[in-house]
């Protein structure tokens, strides 16, 4: 068996308007800095065989730390990336409801039949994420990987793996907190959810 820590990476500089951030490369804040210290600060006792995270910039640098904290070497696979979100890529929902409103519309109602205008369909992300995860079980039956990637792609890949209709990914898992650590359990093929959105423990106060 594999077990792995699904983590979203800190928070982003867009987080707090609540844009959507798909392939675009938005920076960490402070706040997502101190999420990635709290992470390593797990890290360095969780018994970690590898860290994996998305190539993009505010998930490497949310796993970096976690990984030097445990002697490993950060490892980037682009199957992690988060989803294409198309015509709403750095838009929030208001923007999207002047923009298109009849797309947003359909989006919210079923965001896998009627995914946003241009983006990529949540179904390819989930599996491209799944095959990610069945190549990591197999190079390390009974590892411990620490996977760093986005919000919507760890919530499509949950319902991918755990059997849960993709277009309910919104409803089953409404929301991921930066920073906090989703554990799954892949065995002979099979997906158990172990823990899920538990924060990261904060790191200790310096000394003076």
């Amino acid at each position: 068996m594999t077990d792995f820590l699904l983590v979203r990476h800190g928070e982003t500089v867009w987080h707090a308007e609540n844009r959507y951030a798909g392939r675009t490369d938005v920076p960490l804040t402070d706040h997502g800095r101190e999420q990635a210290a709290a992470l390593a600060t797990w890290a360095a006792t969780a018994g970690l065989t590898a860290v994996h995270s998305s190539p993009l910039s505010r998930a490497r640098l949310s796993a970096a730390p976690a990984a030097a904290a445990c002697g490993l070497t950060a490892h980037t696979d682009e199957r992690l990336y988060e989803l294409d979100f198309g015509q709403g890529e750095g838009l929030t929902r208001d923007e999207m409801r002047r923009r298109f409103p009849e797309r947003l519309a359909a989006f919210l109602a079923d965001p896998v039949e009627h995914h946003l205008p241009d983006g990529e369909d949540p179904r390819r992300a989930a599996e491209r994420a799944a095959d990610c995860l069945a190549d990591l079980a197999r190079e390390q039956p009974h590892g411990k990987i620490l996977v760093v990637a986005h919000s919507t792609l760890l919530r499509v890949l949950l319902c991918h793996l755990l059997g849960i209709p993709l277009a309910d990914y919104r409803r089953v898992f409404p929301l991921l907190h930066n920073g906090a650590l989703t554990e799954i359990r892949i065995e002979n093929g099979r997906t158990a959810l172990l823990s899920f959105n538990t924060p990261a423990p904060a790191p200790a106060p310096a000394l003076h």
